[in-house]
């Protein structure tokens, strides 16, 4: 190869360099509370403003309340503290009360803690998400919110690897937080499937239904009575100053719920909002996050 060829290969290499695009920057933990993991840019996107409701309005769930709050907080002051698992019926406030804990521990110590969401469907790259946060010193909640497997899904093996630390051990810096409608993350028939078909049946399905024993703490949620949903509208109402008597409110509610054929906290926050526009009374959210 002559002198020419190698100055035009050299020109060629230089030029396609510089049109390259820059490599992302590093995400950090830092400038924000709270964030969106999208592995397909291996970005994490800040979230200013997080949905959530303040810890002192989740009513009827004061046990759950007590154990996820306590395990946070141990998290945030530096100390060891278990993934936990979030099951049970639908509206009664499993997500909410992992963010209410999030904005809890930052209340009392700011910064400590950050939280990241991870979607159902990207489980599988959680592996790539833990290396980013490793070498941060923050602490950090990784929520994956609704999380459940169906047949011929093979994610449930890497968030069990994950969870056990694989070799090289879940990052002293991480928990994960999940929630779930299922109490062992998969359908009965899944199971049965495993049970079938496997060479030693008990093993198979001994390796799905362990995937929830990963999880030092489980929380279970429960459909809640008519005075724990009472409990919940007053709460509210309280909060925002709602102009209406406690006879009334407790009537309407009670009709609410009997359109919506059931009791959540879900159901109780959608009727204040319906119970605070007919009364012409605006709710910041601001005033919801305070």
């Amino acid at each position: 190869m002559n002198q020419t060829t190698i100055d035009l290969l050299t020109r060629i290499t230089a030029a396609l360099e510089r049109l390259a695009p820059e490599p992302p920057a590093p995400a950090s933990l830092y400038g924000h509370d709270a964030f969106v993991w999208h592995p397909a840019r291996r970005t994490l996107e800040p979230v200013a403003r997080v949905s959530r409701v303040d810890i002192g309005l989740l009513r009827g769930v004061d046990r759950q309340k007590h154990i996820l709050l306590e395990n946070t907080m141990r998290f945030a002051r530096g100390f060891s503290a278990n993934n936990a698992m979030l099951w049970g019926a639908r509206g009664m406030g499993k997500s909410s009360l992992v963010k209410a804990a999030h904005a809890a521990a930052n209340a009392e110590l700011p910064e400590s803690l950050a939280l990241i969401e991870i979607h159902r469907e990207d489980i599988a790259t959680l592996p790539d998400l833990l290396d980013i946060i490793r070498p941060q010193s923050r602490r950090t909640l990784v929520l994956c919110d609704d999380l459940s497997f169906e047949r011929e899904d093979a994610d449930y093996k890497a968030l069990k690897s994950v969870l056990d630390g694989g070799i090289k051990g879940r990052p002293e810096n991480v928990l994960f937080y999940a929630t779930s409608n299922r109490r062992h993350l998969m359908p009965r028939d899944m199971i049965e499937n495993e049970r079938s078909t496997a060479i030693s049946p008990s093993e198979a399905t001994e390796e799905k239904v362990s995937l929830s024993d990963r999880f030092g703490i489980w929380i279970g949620f429960h459909n809640c009575d008519q005075a724990t949903f009472f409990s919940m509208i007053e709460g509210y109402a309280a909060r925002f100053a709602l102009p209406i008597d406690a006879a009334t409110l407790q009537a309407e509610a009670v009709e609410w719920s009997v359109t919506r054929g059931a009791r959540s906290g879900r159901v109780a926050w959608q009727f204040i909002q319906d119970l605070a526009g007919r009364l012409g009374h605006p709710i910041a959210l601001d005033e919801r996050d305070s």
